[in-house]
């Protein structure tokens, strides 16, 4: 011990004697008081120390000819003074001291041009004081703004450097922040702020809102010019005229300025986002992006914007790629014709080829060349996609299981395996007494019949005739099933010949409920999001008429809802409060009441504050009914917003504990209200929990639209799981499944496959149709292994066992070729139809038992306004394949990164066409070809590029 002080002290002993050797000098300074700092200063900065002081003293003179020079000096100094990025500027470190005296001196001088290049000199020793004295930095600079005569103009901020227009920014946001709340919040600022300074004790900044707004407009123009971006729109958001910004980017920068604005959309509260889109879309407009522009009015859901986009191209190759966008957002035609008001022959305005790329009237075709290129066209099997040798069941035990049960598993699982290509052996190419059909009973043959539509998806011309002879079946249910299949079959196809309007219309008012259910849901799959206006007619009927079942007129809503999907049509909305509000409770009641609020619901996709009203209606219908109408209309208005206060509100509505009532009970039991307090639960109980069941899944939707909300409630469920009520645990799987539709990734799976165990059974069923939705067109091997686990631990459990197989039909949907995705486009676009389609289907799993484990398992079907292929196909200009080779790999958020970061990581290359994950991404490998489209994604028209053969021969 006693050695290691010794050592440490020998050290030291040497070093002082050499620096007193080195240098006398500096130890006498010391002597004067003046410590450290000195110590540090080289003779450079010495100099400078004493040359800023002598500029100072001279502003202090009377000698007013001294202070122009002196004052041009001290900006020159400032100026050229370099900092590095940790260090305070020299010239502002020896400034600082004089800087109280400097703005007693300030207030002296008279008004002159003199006194505002002071002014703007103060303006950037202030940024040393902002602790003490807030807004300083902008104060002077506004001053020194109102200083100047009218003739000459004040310095660029950016001429005083980057920091400095960081910090004038800042100030700017809170100036105009205080302005905006009201003069009351100056003085609270203002007498802490201002301690050292009593002159400026109000410390009131000069000048109006719009020197502000003009201030912040110089600030963002420097940032621009400065690959700020974000920088600059965060100030125009702070100060409330991000319009403005369209005004000054340039083909270098818009597209940054635009991928920013794009990425705070959903962390925006409204109307704030909608004001963003239409600035993007202005900005896009004005560099003529049409592809980029028609996405964003498609978001807008502005019918008047997307005419416009629509038109604003004159070349008719564009206009092909933009109906092509069109059709996949499954946007009605009936909105790129003029109003007829404005002109009478608008009718024959779209030319065929135009129209074809609308009506998707191609997409089957492509479709098939797609599965024959990637290899999965020919049919699969039932055993294919089981694998059932691969499962652990004892043999001899599975004796039990329910044949027909079994049979109308395969049903599903073929419909959805083999879906598109139109070639599968148990119904399409069967023979005419062999049908898989047959081997079905009663309600079973519906969905048996029904599953040829799904065979032959969006193949109009063939469907038709295949599906044709089961409408002429004795068989009511078969004749149902092959109603139904004409809608499935026409899905998100338009025709010339409008077939399933042609062949379905006159059953709506049949009177067998079967044929009627069949032929109302048919036209509602098949024309959603249509917006049809003959179809009102058709089907309103049926809602308001109080004669009909309730079954009847919910099917009737719900379908509307899906053909009216985001319309807001005033006429479908007056219709069913109206039936809501005269049904009696005993209607209301049944389980069908669910999907009338549904219908209502999605009327109102995507169109946030415009449900106000029909809320407000909503509040007065005493039935409790009329709260789960409530969430649904509520969430539908604002899926994918990622709108953090609903979510809150919803996990409010989850956490209420119907034990809570008990205790209300016992206690007022004591006063002898027991009897009548039992009647109530009773009464109160059952209804009273659905609409957490919806709260829970309208998490999910308002979530599902960003990562980082849908990350955040992945928690929030995890939390219900462990304290929520039993129906709670019961939709949290279901929300699960919509949040990651056809994106599985592991964290998901591995929840899912922990509650695909649970003990009650509702909620295991529930866990594993939900990895079915998680995994549908992924052909995800691991999934696929997971379920067939769960086929042999549920080998005794028929229910959960049908489930099991539908699971598995999901995850080989199109045998991987076809996703339920509801984003495209880079999951920047939302198809409203496909959310429909979802939420309807989701929606018969809040009650399995009633619905898809009784007799309406048909409604698995809905899932098919979701489907659609996941491919990128490269056509040329007249639409026929052209192969090119391109990379395919993870897409990489590069958002506000710095240069040209790419934008995919661990990419392949391939030759199109390709298949694409939902969280993937493709790009073009070589320079060959020019896109028409944005991103490559779906069917994308390629154009030779002018210039590449030139760049060939230069290589030679």
């Amino acid at each position: 011990m006693a050695e290691r002080p010794a050592a440490e002290i020998a050290v030291p002993s040497k070093d002082p004697k050499e620096k007193k050797k080195e240098g006398g000098k500096k130890l006498d300074t010391k002597a004067n008081g003046v410590k450290d700092e000195e110590e540090e200063l080289s003779e450079e900065d010495a100099q400078l120390k004493s040359e800023l002081e002598m500029l100072v003293e001279r502003l202090k003179e009377l000698n007013t000819d001294l202070y122009r020079p002196a004052l041009e000096t001290l900006r020159t100094l400032i100026r050229t003074s370099t900092s590095s990025m940790t260090s305070v500027p020299k010239p502002l470190k020896f400034l600082r001291p004089h800087y109280p005296g400097l703005q007693e001196l300030f207030e002296t001088w008279p008004a002159s041009e003199n006194k505002s290049l002071f002014a703007d000199i103060l303006s950037v020793l202030a940024m040393t004081y902002s602790d003490t004295e807030p807004r300083g930095t902008l104060r002077y600079r506004l001053l020194s703004a109102s200083l100047l005569p009218p003739t000459s103009k004040i310095s660029e901020p950016g001429s005083w450097g980057h920091e400095y227009v960081r910090h004038l920014a800042a100030e700017l946001g809170e100036e105009y922040t205080i302005r905006q709340e009201g003069e009351e919040a100056v003085p609270l600022l203002a007498p802490e702020a201002d301690l050292d300074a009593p002159k400026s004790k109000p410390a009131p900044v000069p000048g109006t809102i719009e020197d502000l707004h003009n201030l912040g407009s110089e600030c963002a123009a420097f940032f621009l010019g400065h690959n700020a971006e974000p920088d600059a729109v965060d100030l125009f958001v702070e100060l409330e005229i991000v319009d403005r910004i369209a005004s000054l980017v340039d083909a270098n920068t818009f597209g940054r300025v635009c991928a920013y604005m794009d990425r705070c959309i959903t962390l925006l509260p409204p109307p704030d986002d909608v004001t963003f889109l239409r600035t993007i879309h202005k900005i896009y407009l004005q560099f003529s992006k049409f592809p980029e522009a028609l996405g964003v009015a498609i978001r807008l859901n502005d019918a008047a914007l997307i005419r416009q986009d629509f038109n604003a191209s004159g070349n008719p190759v564009m206009k092909k790629q933009l109906a092509f966008l069109l059709a996949r957002a499954q946007i009605p035609i009936e909105w790129l014709r003029a109003p007829a008001s404005e002109d009478a022959d608008a009718e024959d305005e779209l030319p065929e080829d135009i129209l074809d790329c609308l009506s998707n009237t191609q997409l089957s075709r492509h479709f098939k060349e797609f599965g024959k290129e990637v290899g999965v066209a020919d049919p699969k099997s039932l055993e294919d996609v089981y694998k059932s040798h691969l499962e652990t069941t004892r043999s001899g035990l599975s004796a039990n299981v329910d044949s027909a049960r079994a049979n109308l598993a395969g049903t599903f699982v073929n419909a959805f395996v083999n879906a598109g290509f139109g070639n599968d052996k148990l119904m399409v190419e069967a023979e005419e007494g062999n049908s898989w059909v047959y081997k079905n009973k009663d309600h079973g043959m519906m969905s048996a019949a029904a599953s040829l539509g799904l065979g032959l998806l969006w193949d109009t011309d063939v469907g038709l005739s295949h599906i044709d002879r089961y409408t002429y079946s004795p068989e009511e249910w078969i004749k149902a099933g092959a109603f139904f299949a004409t809608g499935l079959l026409n899905a998100g196809v338009r025709t010339e010949a409008d077939a399933a309007l042609a062949l379905l219309a006159e059953h709506v008012e049949n009177q067998s409920v079967p044929l009627k259910t069949a032929a109302i849901m048919g036209l509602g799959v098949a024309y959603a999001g249509s917006h049809r206006e003959d179809l009102l007619t058709l089907l309103l009927p049926a809602v308001a008429d109080d004669g009909v079942s309730m079954e009847i007129a919910a099917l009737s809503a719900l379908a509307l809802g899906f053909i009216f999907v985001g319309s807001g049509n005033g006429e479908i909305t007056s219709t069913i409060l109206q039936t809501l509000m005269e049904r009696d409770d005993k209607a209301l009641d049944e389980k069908w009441g669910r999907f009338m609020a549904l219908g209502l619901a999605l009327l109102y996709v995507g169109l946030q504050d415009a449900s106000d009203a029909t809320l407000e209606t909503l509040k007065a219908i005493q039935h409790p009914i009329s709260r789960q109408a409530q969430i649904l209309v509520e969430v539908c208005s604002f899926v994918a917003t990622g709108n953090v206060l609903r979510v809150q509100r919803l996990l409010h509505l989850c956490g209420e504990h119907l034990d809570a009532l008990k205790e209300k009970e016992q206690a007022e039991s004591a006063e002898g209200k027991k009897d009548e307090n039992k009647d109530e639960k009773k009464e109160g109980k059952k209804p009273d929990d659905t609409f957490q069941s919806f709260a829970v899944l309208g998490i999910a939707m308002i979530a599902m639209g960003e990562d980082i909300g849908a990350e955040m409630s992945m928690r929030q469920f995890n939390h219900l799981m462990h304290y929520g009520d039993p129906i709670i645990r019961k939709s949290v799987p279901l929300a699960l499944g919509l949040i990651s539709a056809s994106n599985p990734q592991l964290p998901v799976l591995d929840t899912l496959s922990k509650y695909s165990h649970d003990h009650d059974l509702a909620v295991a069923l529930n866990a594993i149709f939900a990895m079915g939705l998680v995994g549908a067109g992924t052909n995800n091997a691991r999934l696929a292994q997971m379920l067939r686990q769960l086929a042999g631990y549920y080998y005794k459990e028929p229910d959960c066992l049908f489930m099991v197989r539908i699971a598995q039909g999901l995850v080989h949907m199109g045998k991987g070729t076809i996703g339920i995705n509801p984003f495209f486009s880079d999951r920047n676009i939302m198809s409203r139809p496909a959310i429909a389609g979802l939420l309807a289907t989701i929606m018969a799993f809040t009650d399995a038992k009633a619905f898809v484990l009784d007799k309406y398992h048909w409604m698995l079907y809905f899932l098919v306004t979701a489907m659609y292929p996941r491919f990128l196909i490269t056509l040329d200009e007249n639409l026929e394949s052209k192969p090119v080779t391109v990379r395919v790999g993870q897409a990489v958020d590069v958002v506000g990164q710095a240069g040209k970061p790419r934008t995919i990581s661990g990419f392949q290359t391939h030759q199109t066409p390709v298949r694409l994950g939902t969280t993937e991404r493709a790009e073009l490998a070589t320079e060959e070809f020019i896109p028409y489209a944005h991103v490559l994604e779906g069917f994308v028209i390629l154009q030779k590029n002018p210039g590449w053969e030139k760049e060939d021969t230069m290589q030679m």
